[in-house]
């Protein structure tokens, strides 16, 4: 019995992410549809054949991806009437020029823990395919038919996996092997081979031993990524009829992780409280020390918002990281700092900190110093002054600047990901969901974060807009 699978087409992504946008901010954004849908091709006549090399090797100029289903966590396909279906896709973006088993093998491409994974690498000259022995009783690497068919699911499942990378098409040529070793254009590809108990890799290295990636190589064309899936038999998996409408929106929900989500609450809404208290504090500070001290403050206060969010980062890291004194305190009391859930706290407090800082200040010199030195004269303490009469004449510049303030925390991403990583469900936030969503291929998801934040943003600014309003309406009775 087959693994049930739901199928996607281009409609039903397109519609789930169109009502998660529209429920979500009533915001139109431009989609993405991911299940593929290619324009039609014939198969071209096969290259000459010289040797039984170049038999197995045939390239196949163009093929056509219409009809292939593939399912929505693109990892299988499906192609009616087809000898074979795919399952267990994955696309390798980097390889690594590490040893593997303490010998140098050429650029490795981690394959996985079995060697009976069809292969596809993709060059700007060529892609050649590898097809693995042990599938040509579904996948015959000599039939045309079987190549062609490959060929669609690697087209098909490489453009759904598309994370901002190159997209394997039928503008090259196609070459197919199921010899493990095979030379071609200048490098040397090996498949399936093993580096460790259950550990296999694809390597490409030169003729004479030369790294393949090496900038001082000339005249080769490097990989740009490979593809792997396995060659299973028709009814191993089943492509379920895609869901529609707000079912379909439903299982877009369930799909998603909200974790970020709460991180991200939860850090802005630790940071937002900690930002002003400190932000009142230093503004105050700020007004009671002599004029020339007051420039050295202002600038050590302000600059964390002139400068670039990871070099913030980096600075704290160095810091608070585990080799500076701080850190190694923190570590000997039990209480790790670096990516840890604190330390997005401390990221999102540093950058949204002069925001504050600098409302406040600004109130506080825009009140009448007269008014002030007479709250003294009549026995008002420093305390009662700043808390009966500062903080209530500026209340609406500070809670502008309160927002403002939770409106930048909110959107931290650099010196969040330099000083805690990203840690699902610890450190990850919104902001860098969205990143790591987009290099991963997950353009929707990355789409409805993106949606989450424009709602926030935009309640935002609606919120100091309506407050900078009933502000001016209060001046505006008052002058009358």
């Amino acid at each position: 019995m087959g693994v049930s699978r739901v199928g996607t087409t281009p409609g039903t992504r397109f519609g789930a992410l169109l009502l998660a946008l529209l429920l979500a901010c009533a915001v139109l954004c431009p989609a993405t549809a991911f299940a593929v849908e290619g324009g039609e091709g014939n198969v071209a006549a096969e290259a000459p054949l010289e040797d039984a090399k170049d038999a197995s090797a045939a390239a196949i100029k163009t093929a056509s991806s219409d009809g292939v289903a593939v399912s929505a966590d693109g990892e299988a396909a499906r192609i009616d009437g087809a000898s074979f279906a795919v399952d267990a896709f994955s696309r390798a973006q980097k390889g690594s020029n590490r040893e593997l088993d303490g010998r140098y093998l050429g650029y490795s491409y981690y394959q996985g823990s079995s060697p009976d994974y069809a292969v596809a690498i993709a060059t700007e000259d060529y892609v050649l395919v590898f097809v693995p022995p042990t599938a040509h009783a579904l996948c015959d690497a000599a039939d045309p038919a079987s190549r062609n068919d490959l060929k669609r699911y690697f087209i098909a499942l490489d453009a759904v996996s598309l994370s901002g990378g190159v997209v394997m098409d039928d503008d090259v040529p196609w070459y197919f092997t199921s010899e493990s070793g095979y030379a071609m254009g200048g490098i040397v590809y090996d498949f399936a081979v093993e580096a460790g108990e259950n550990r296999y890799f694809v390597t490409a290295i030169g003729e004479d031993g030369n790294d393949v990636v090496s900038a001082a190589v000339e005249g080769v064309a490097r990989p740009s990524h490979v593809d792997f899936l396995k060659i299973v038999a028709p009814g191993a998996v089943d492509i379920a009829p895609p869901a529609e409408g707000v079912r379909a929106f439903g299982e877009f929900l369930q799909g998603i992780d909200l974790s970020p989500l709460w991180v991200t609450l939860r850090t802005t809404g630790t940071a937002i409280v900690i930002i002003f208290v400190l932000g009142l504090a230093a503004a105050y500070f700020a007004l009671r020390i002599p004029k020339r001290a007051q420039d050295v403050a202002d600038a050590v206060f302000t600059i964390p918002m002139v400068l670039p969010p990871t070099v913030c980062g980096f600075l704290l890291l160095l810091g608070l990281g585990n080799n500076s004194p701080v850190g190694r305190w923190f570590i000997d009391v039990g209480f790790p700092l670096i990516f840890s859930w604190p330390a997005t706290v401390i990221a999102a407090v540093v950058v949204a900190f002069p925001l504050m800082y600098r409302s406040a200040r600004g109130a506080f010199e825009g009140l009448d110093p007269n008014m002030l030195d007479a709250a003294r004269t009549l026995g008002w303490s420093n305390r009662k002054i700043f808390f009966k009469l500062m903080l209530p004449l500026s209340w609406s510049s500070i809670a502008a600047g309160t927002v403002l303030s939770f409106a930048r925390a909110l959107g931290e991403f650099g010196a969040t990901l330099f000083l805690a990583g990203n840690y699902a469900g610890i450190t990850r936030t919104v902001p860098i969901a969205i990143y790591f969503e987009w290099m991963s291929g997950n353009i929707d998801v990355a789409l409805f974060w993106t949606a989450v934040i424009l709602v926030f943003s935009f309640v935002v600014i609606l919120f100091i807009n309506l407050w900078g309003r009933r502000t001016t309406k209060y001046r505006r009775r008052t002058e009358e």
